[in-house]
């Protein structure tokens, strides 16, 4: 935690030093000092500590300088400092001024100068005043503030990728926060500037790009080499697994990712299948631990960055980034995941961000505090979702097709939502419409799909996490993908017409390999993969020892 300040302001620099060395003496271990001898430099150095989250504990102030009286400065100072404590220094014929401004700017106390000894003129004195202090105050969140709109689909963006990045940063509404409000005033905002991203340096970002984000925050979407032996696209769990394995064993490894590592299950509130963790961990602490493992050794790790095509030529893959850049690599690992399937229904997509949300559960939750929160979708991230969920919103409803949970959920989960008495399960229905009030979502249309019977309900928010279509159409080479667009890979291949036309190879595809030779598949864009997080970082680990097989063959 920052050191709180005291702040000391004279214009004679001989005195200034004096009050200056004795306040370190005194104070040193627990506050930080800061002074100087002109009031307007002062209110500047105000401005910028406020811009920067520092608090201020206490004001020593001279009260006749040439630039402004003392309680002219205490009354500016206070703008910024309300809670401050407020101490004047006197001459014996400005005792009257000093004792009018306890009533003007709520002075806590004023010393005549000189202090000596500070012993027991000076010390006593502020002691009391910062015990006093130290009572109600109450350290600031120190770390980035977002400033925005609640329903403000780019509002939502951006706190979902500082989450999914595991950036810790604090959410202020602009229309309800008074300390929102604070930060508006302070750096002049108006409507247009949001979303507003404040850092711990001071820095002020109006409506920033991802990208510029990114950068300000001190992520990588640069590669450092033009060479590599081997690119993983794709963090998730397996794409993560292939990093730690790829740095280990030696390989040069560039690891991108379009948005935030971790994947769907880097969102995931609780995951209690994995081994190893009989008590479960969240998924954002598996990513933490596994990005941090693949960097201690030494892999590369671009983030956020996209790759839009592969290419080959000359016995190297070549890679197209989102920015025209293109880097060589001896092999490729797709490990894209998947993407949520769009809900089809009336009003989803003019909602979407403003209370209708694609995964992202734990960005939002705080917002569902005592809300009536739907989720549709049976499967395990649905699951997870309304057992996190349920402990903010009034209620959650978990809305599907079937009869029940049991071919789509893992028993485990079932019995979490059974227990909790908040979660109600509506089956055999459709959301068929969203409508919306004041730019956000208000209300739901379900309709019964054995009845027909259609109801309209009130929906403050709408968690969608249905199907999975792969993240593969950005994949414009000879590599056969089956019907829904999923990677196939090894001996699979076989089964397709056009499976010898483009392999040209001696043998047959290795496990994990794809018909362009060197390019693997691992993660659930895998034609056939089990989707689950254990199977996800088996198969990342097992591309990297094809990676090795293939790499000695070249």
């Amino acid at each position: 935690m920052k050191k709180p300040i005291i702040f000391a302001l004279d214009d004679d620099p001989q005195v200034l030093r004096a009050i200056t060395r004795d306040l370190k003496a005194e104070y040193r271990s627990t506050y930080r000092i800061m002074s100087t001898d002109s009031a307007n430099d002062a209110l500047e150095a105000l401005i910028d500590l406020k811009k920067k989250n520092e608090t201020v504990a206490l004001f020593l102030i001279d009260q006749r300088m040439p630039e402004m009286l003392g309680v002219e400065f205490l009354t500016k100072a206070k703008q910024h400092y309300p809670e401050a404590k407020k101490v004047l220094l006197t001459a014996y014929s400005d005792t009257d001024a000093a004792i009018k401004a306890i009533n003007d700017v709520q002075l806590d106390y004023y010393l005549t100068k000189p202090w000596n000894p500070p012993e027991e003129k000076l010390y006593p004195t502020l002691n009391d005043l910062l015990d006093v202090w130290q009572v109600s105050f109450q350290p600031e969140f120190d770390g980035i503030k977002v400033i925005g709109y609640q329903f403000s689909p780019k509002s939502h963006d951006i706190k979902d990728f500082l989450s999914g990045n595991l950036f810790p940063f604090q959410w202020l509404d602009a229309e309800t926060s008074e300390k929102a409000k604070e930060i508006i005033d302070l750096y002049n905002l108006s409507p247009k500037d949001m979303p507003v991203i404040s850092l711990q340096d001071g820095k002020c970002f109006k409506n920033p790009e991802i990208v510029e984000l990114a950068t300000a925050l001190g992520l990588n979407a640069q590669p450092k080499d033009s060479l590599y032996d081997v690119v993983i696209i794709g963090a998730g769990p397996s794409g993560l697994a292939a990093a730690v394995y790829g740095g280990s064993e030696g390989l040069k490894t560039l690891l991108i990712e379009k948005h935030a590592p971790g994947g769907q299950a880097g969102t995931s509130s609780r995951i209690e299948n994995y081994l190893g963790f009989p008590n479960g961990l969240s998924g954002q602490e598996l990513t933490h631990r596994a990005i941090t493992q693949a960097k201690r050794f030494g892999i590369e790790f671009l983030s956020p960055q996209e790759v839009t095509s592969i290419s080959e030529k000359d016995g190297y893959k070549s890679l197209t980034l989102g920015d025209g850049k293109c880097i060589r690599t001896k092999s490729v690992v797709i490990t894209t995941g998947v993407n949520y399937r769009k809900l089809e229904a009336e009003g989803i997509d003019t909602y979407t961000g403003a209370g209708i949300y694609y995964g992202s559960s734990m960005t939002e939750a705080q917002a569902c505090s005592n809300k009536e929160v739907y989720i549709v979708g049976g499967g395990n991230s649905a699951g997870q979702s309304a057992v996190y969920l349920s402990k903010y919103a009034k209620n959650v409803y978990i809305i599907i097709r079937k009869k029940d949970l049991s071919s789509s959920m893992s028993s485990y989960l079932i019995d979490q939502i059974d227990a909790i008495n908040n979660i109600t399960l509506i089956d055999h229905t459709n959301i068929t419409k969203a409508e919306g009030q004041n730019e956000h979502l208000s209300a739901l249309e379900l309709t019964n799909n054995q009845t027909s019977e259609i109801k309209k309900v009130p929906a403050d928010a709408l968690f969608i996490f249905i199907g999975a279509r792969p993240y593969t159409d950005w994949v414009q080479l000879d590599i056969i993908k089956n019907e829904r667009g999923f990677i196939e890979t090894g001996r699979d291949l076989t089964q397709y017409a056009n499976f010898k036309q483009v392999w040209k190879k001696n043998r047959e595809p290795f496990l994990l390999e794809t018909c362009s030779p060197g390019i693997f598949a691992s993660g659930d864009v895998r034609a056939g993969a089990m989707n689950r997080v254990a199977s996800a970082v088996g198969e990342g680990a097992m591309a990297i020892k094809f990676v090795h097989e293939y790499l000695a063959e070249i």
